[in-house]
């Protein structure tokens, strides 16, 4: 496949040529010849793809036609440059890509048809670059590509890019990847596809939560999440997602939120037969909110909830919360202990469980070491 390079040439300026003599190269003084690679800088990066093909060949070539002085040079390159080019996946594609990429830039990009084709060559280079796993170059592609579809009216497909350059960005730069993800709900909103948009809202928030570690910013994208399903009726994705943001605020101790949002889940599941079961579990996570902020408060809401949901009143969450209340009442550190592990043995606990119930028995501690001072 023929190649299009110009000569190389130092930091000087001074291009490299061989020395008839010795086989040793010797210096120019031509001017540098201007690249023909002065596109985006993502368009740079790729042209080392195309190194790697180029090397066996041109350094055959170079020191071959040096004499018999260079030969073993010439192997070493030979080989080097097949080393070099088994690890460069599609490298003379891209090149004729950047090429193709060239020309319609130089044309300015005039008329649909070269945007159309611009647009596939920008998705079709990104596509390379995940095969090369450089996610950083891909995500700009797809961007490249994204933008040259909202140029053409087409919402829909500069939305899928953004998501595509997202999905990329996720493994080299979370926050350029929430940025596009943002990019592609915004347009996913205006086009009135809510269930769509909640989607991406639940990507944001668990990157906020496993690798920016942002929870106040995971909270917010879910609260948006859970409104646009419940827009559209998709009550069992909301309350997935308002079951989130209760979680992380509890965790964040703000209990009053955590409490609507157990409250209205637990509301909207006890009257579904296949949900009901689980309304006991979210009754009692309320109750243990309410329990951290004030005992009489957990023994009101606990009253509550019975009344509401009957089923409750046998569960053994609810009789859990009967025994944690009196070992509280009389100051029992012991008693709570012992309910806690009779509960623990049959149901094991999880970690946000364990956490919420730490807290209470913190404040029986704290209430008797005040009693002994």
């Amino acid at each position: 496949m023929p190649h299009f390079r110009p000569p190389s040439s130092d930091s000087r300026g001074v291009s490299s040529a061989v020395s008839p003599e010795g086989g040793v190269p010797a210096a120019s003084t031509e001017p540098p010849r201007p690249s023909r690679f002065s596109g985006p800088a993502w368009v740079v990066v790729v042209v080392g793809a195309g190194e790697a093909a180029e090397t066996g060949e041109k350094g055959r070539k170079k020191w071959d036609s040096a004499g018999d002085g260079g030969v073993a040079t010439g192997e070493a390159r030979r080989r080097e440059g097949a080393q070099d080019a088994a690890k460069s996946p599609v490298p003379s594609l891209l090149e004729f890509l950047l090429l193709d990429l060239r020309r319609l830039k130089d044309g300015l990009f005039r008329g649909n048809t070269k945007i159309e084709e611009a647009c596939e060559m920008y998705t079709r280079a990104a596509n390379m670059f995940k095969i090369a796993k450089n996610w950083s170059a891909a995500g700009n592609a797809f961007c490249q590509a994204a933008k040259l579809h909202m140029q053409l009216q087409s919402k829909h497909d500069s939305a899928t890019c953004f998501v595509d350059a997202g999905n990329a960005y996720k493994k080299a730069d979370p926050q350029e990847a929430i940025n596009c993800l943002n990019a592609a709900i915004d347009i996913y909103t205006d086009m009135g596809r809510f269930t769509i948009a909640a989607k991406h809202h639940i990507t944001i928030a668990e990157i906020y939560e496993s690798e920016l570690v942002d929870i106040e910013k995971a909270i917010a994208h879910y609260e948006q999440a859970a409104d646009y399903y419940k827009g559209e009726e998709s009550n069992s994705s909301a309350n997935k997602c308002l079951l989130k943001v209760a979680g992380y605020a509890a965790q964040l101790e703000q209990y009053p939120k955590a409490i609507e949002m157990f409250e209205q889940v637990g509301t909207s599941t006890m009257d579904n037969p296949l949900l009901k079961h689980s309304a006991k579990d979210y009754f009692f996570k309320a109750a243990l909110c309410h329990f951290i902020v004030d005992e009489l408060n957990a023994k009101l809401a606990l009253e509550k909830y019975e009344e509401m949901f009957p089923a409750f009143s046998d569960s053994r969450e609810c009789k859990l919360l009967k025994k944690l209340l009196e070992a509280h009442e009389e100051q029992n550190c012991e008693a709570y202990t012992e309910a806690v592990k009779e509960f623990d043995s049959i149901s094991r606990l999880d970690q946000w469980l364990t956490t919420m119930l730490l807290r209470i028995k913190k404040s029986i501690q704290e209430d008797n070491d005040g009693d002994l001072k």
